[in-house]
């Protein structure tokens, strides 16, 4: 049956939770390693292939397997680039559908992260495989096998024409639904350099996703004084500053210039605290805030925007404060016309599929645009299975013919690009 290979890998990711914050990631790796380890051995290039950890967080190891090139590096690698970590289960499922199940009904492969993406880690761990396969040919019909013991004509053991052209690695990561931390810990151990092509295997719908909204967040606090709900004027209300910030920030955001490509930027005032009961004046509010800001704008001037927003919430409220905490900063990146990676995989799809992929924008952030806005290096987009439609969401699934068709899509692109 078609698709069967990549269905039940996939099953086998998703009964092992690795839910964040929850389990989190660690007996995930365990089995990803476990399966690229059995695999590379049955290629016979266990004395080739290049295994690393990284514990990012305690006891959330990030894991790299990377075939190297004909320099005996692994510079400049095709990177196949996947998050262990599933955001939490939730409410909401329906009663028939096991979210750690990874049952297969209609053609869609159900579960938690099915979707978000061990989906998308099945098609790379099987394109991944797909090359050891071709490398492993490729040095038999050099007569290098096992310890590269060579015969008549057969190269000698110091030839290295039968590995790539182009290294390709597996780079698993932790953290990727909460802080993105995983990345930061292998792009600070320096994993990744400049001339790597990433790919990461989010779910695209199909498209190649290759620009990113930045992300800024931020805290606020508004300070006031309390007082007695009768006699409100003897005190100072922090909520209503609050409700004042919240009403000139979100104008002055709505009223930053467009971009042609990744739209509007956009506020979110995601979580609101505030006050201790209705007949008292509250003296505190606390916000959580998201912004996703497009070019020109930038962290600098939603700073700025904060400020200004905040000044004018103590204009309104007399006798109110606040201040503000950047707590999280990722920059927009747009996308390099030139891009010779995703030139490639728009050949690598239409060789599948008959057409190249779609070129669109991706809304979240990723480990990959965490990558292109730390190094500027802009070869990387996303390209996964299913539809982020489902992602997060209860009875989350994946089409078993998105499984094969990005498998078919991933094994085109490395081919291309490494042998």
């Amino acid at each position: 049956m078609e698709g069967r290979e990549e269905a039940e890998l996939c099953a086998g990711l998703v009964r092992t939770e690795s839910t964040d914050p929850g389990t989190y990631e660690g007996a995930l790796e365990a089995q990803v390693r476990a399966w690229l380890e059995g695999r590379v051995r049955r290629a016979g290039l266990g004395d080739v292939v290049r295994f690393r950890e990284l514990e990012a967080l305690p006891g959330r190891p990030c894991l790299s397997a990377c075939v190297p090139g004909r320099d005996g590096s692994c510079e400049g690698a095709l990177v196949f680039c996947c998050h262990m970590d599933t955001v939490v289960v939730g409410d909401g499922w329906s009663a028939d559908v096991d979210p750690f199940g990874g049952e297969v009904r209609d053609g869609l492969l159900y579960g938690r992260g099915a979707c978000d993406m061990k989906g998308g880690l099945a098609c790379a761990l099987l394109a991944f495989d797909d090359l050891l396969r071709s490398v492993s040919q490729a040095r038999w019909e050099a007569g290098c096998h096992g310890t590269c013991v060579c015969s008549g004509d057969a190269p000698s053991a110091d030839d290295r024409s039968w590995l790539p052209r182009r290294p390709l690695m597996m780079l698993l990561t932790v953290d990727e639904e909460d802080f993105m931390r995983g990345i930061e810990a292998v792009l600070d151990a320096g994993w990744l350099d400049d001339g790597c092509w990433v790919v990461d295997t989010e779910p695209t719908d199909g498209r190649a996703r290759v620009s990113h909204k930045g992300r800024t967040w931020f805290e606020v606090d508004v300070r006031g004084l309390t007082a007695h709900a009768s006699t409100p004027w003897e005190g100072a209300d922090a909520v209503a500053a609050a409700a004042e910030f919240v009403c000139r920030l979100r104008s002055s955001v709505l009223a930053l210039p467009e971009h042609p490509e990744l739209g509007r930027s956009t506020v979110t005032f995601g979580q609101v605290e505030g006050g201790y009961r209705p007949y008292v004046v509250p003296d505190r509010a606390h916000l959580w805030i998201d912004m996703r800001l497009v070019p020109p704008a930038d962290t600098a001037l939603a700073e700025r925007l904060v400020a200004d927003a905040l000044a004018g919430a103590a204009e309104a409220v007399p006798g109110t404060d606040g201040s503000y905490t950047v707590t999280g900063d990722r920059p927009p990146v747009e996308r390099d016309p030139d891009s010779r990676l995703l030139a490639a995989l728009e050949g690598a799809s239409e060789a599948v599929t008959g057409s190249p992929a779609p070129v669109d924008v991706f809304t979240g952030y990723t480990d990959t645009a965490v990558m292109a806005a730390a190094t500027g290096n802009l070869e990387f987009l996303s390209y996964g299975p299913g539809s982020l439609e489902v992602a997060h969401k209860p009875d989350e699934h994946v089409p078993v013919a998105d499984l094969v068709r990005v498998r078919r899509v991933l094994s085109a692109l490395a081919a291309d690009c490494c042998l």
